[in-house]
């Protein structure tokens, strides 16, 4: 298919293709789901997972993204379908060299080859949204070139139309966890991530706010060489971080590593605000001394000091038992209409998630050697849900939550053992909302990230 060099719009017919490749799986399980409900018929729902599953494998893009990111949410989705659907690997079959030509002299020019010295015509890595080339430029830079697929615009917009219907069928199964800011959060990180402009002011921004820290490397775009669906940045040499963890590596490896990790999401957090919400085990990597690469700055969410402030209250509500501060935090967070029951149940996540940080000692992440007690912490809150009404989780907790529980993850899987309470109580010291909020605009201006839609 031919491609326009100007801005890719989103079609009715790639929305309809889309629409077509997905409507099927979605819709058989609608139906299987209504039969269960409406004529009293088992439902086998690891079976309709394992079919959405197969269906989705074979896509590139949003809609695979999107079903990562919904299987650390405790309880979007079934857990048989959250089981399958986190199995997915934001890897998709590379375009060939003639899409790269194409793609390469609409975004740079006809001439665009005497802009590089070398320029690979096999991809180096592939993602959900686009594919990385290795290139070098005459300055003898090396540099790593991310090329976003032909026409991902449409392609979103179609995945965020079954989104909403898979969303809307568990909700008729299941109304403990109400989807509506969940969706709206989704949908809007989803569209940024198109904007490869947007994602090289906030790679800048990630140089900015971690540039003190030599455990965390951060690529830099290059000027001249970045449009809407072309990012180049400065090429780093690292290895995945999944193939290192399998290599075995010594203890304090695995310690060092772990703690790059923490500072990398969370000095950006208590300090600016800002989160990198895409935790995914492809976008770390390791390096020889120790420290990390971090990677793919499409998924950024940016919030007001008040939302940091009512993070740090809640876990001082859980650490003193004060159920009051833990109320009025969740306000802060955007919650509303809480019950005592309904914050008591919340508390029960909270205390999960907070629990490392309360213990002045050295400890691994999770001191239980359940892999399945995450699962079971969120079942019974699911079911206190149930029992009190459902919530409406705000659109600020999506990319908050998801970075606890996918990092935490990536922590359990290190095998690492540090003093977490120590970590946190040095970036909350002397926290202070004037302060956070100063030291966020000056960030976000220096490096040039547009406001939200």
């Amino acid at each position: 298919m031919a491609e326009n060099p100007g801005v890719e719009r989103s079609t009715f017919f790639g929305e309809l293709r889309r629409f077509a490749r997905t409507s099927g799986a979605v819709g058989g399980i609608a139906a299987r789901v209504a039969g269960s409900r409406v004529l009293g018929m088992r439902t086998d729902r690891a079976a309709h997972a394992e079919d959405l599953k197969a269906i989705l494998g074979g896509l590139k893009g949003p809609l695979m993204k999107v079903a990562q990111f919904l299987s650390t949410v405790p309880d979007a989705l079934p857990a048989e379908y959250a089981a399958e659907l986190a199995q997915l690997q934001a890897n998709a079959p590379a375009m060939g060299w003639a899409f790269v030509r194409r793609r390469m002299a609409n975004e740079l020019g006809a001439d665009w080859q005497a802009k590089f010295t070398e320029f690979s015509h096999e991809a180096a890595a592939a993602a959900s949204l686009g594919q990385v080339h290795r290139a070098r430029l005459p300055d003898g830079a090396d540099v790593a070139c991310k090329l976003q697929y032909p026409d991902m615009p449409s392609t979103v917009e179609a995945d965020l139309r079954q989104l909403r219907l898979a969303m809307a069928i568990y909700h008729r199964m299941d109304n403990a966890i109400q989807h509506e800011e969940i969706y709206k959060e989704l949908t809007q990180r989803l569209r940024e991530e198109l904007d490869y402009k947007r994602e090289a002011a906030q790679m800048r921004l990630y140089g900015i706010m971690l540039r003190d820290d030599p455990t965390v490397h951060i690529p830099v775009p290059i000027e001249g060489y970045c449009t809407t669906r072309l990012l180049t940045m400065t090429w780093l040499d690292g290895r995945p971080l999944m193939r290192r963890i399998e290599e075995d590596p010594p203890q304090e490896e695995r310690n060092a590593l772990a703690r790059a990790l923490f500072r990398a999401w969370y000095v950006p957090f208590y300090r600016y605000g800002v989160i990198h919400g895409d935790p995914h085990l492809g976008n770390y990597q390791a390096r020889p001394d120790g420290t990390v690469n971090l990677l793919d700055f499409g998924a950024i969410r940016v919030f007001q000091a008040k939302f940091v402030r009512g993070v740090i209250d809640l876990y001082e509500a859980v650490r003193d038992g004060d159920d009051a501060k833990a109320h009025h935090a969740y306000e802060t967070w955007g919650f509303t209409n809480l019950s005592k029951e309904t914050v008591d149940v919340l508390n029960q996540w909270a205390q999960f998630l907070y629990e490392p940080l309360l213990q002045d000692r050295v400890r691994p992440i999770q001191e239980n050697d359940d892999p399945q007690y995450g699962r079971e912490v969120a079942e019974r809150v699911h079911a206190g849900l149930q029992r009190t009404g459902g919530v409406r989780p705000p659109r600020e907790f999506v990319m908050m939550d998801r970075s606890a529980i996918g990092l935490g993850g990536v922590f359990l899987r290190l095998r690492a053992e540090l003093n977490w309470y120590k970590l946190f109580h040095e970036l909350i010291e002397d926290f202070d909302t004037d302060s956070l909020a100063a030291r966020q605009a000056a960030a976000l201006t220096e490096a040039g990230v547009p406001p939200a839609a």
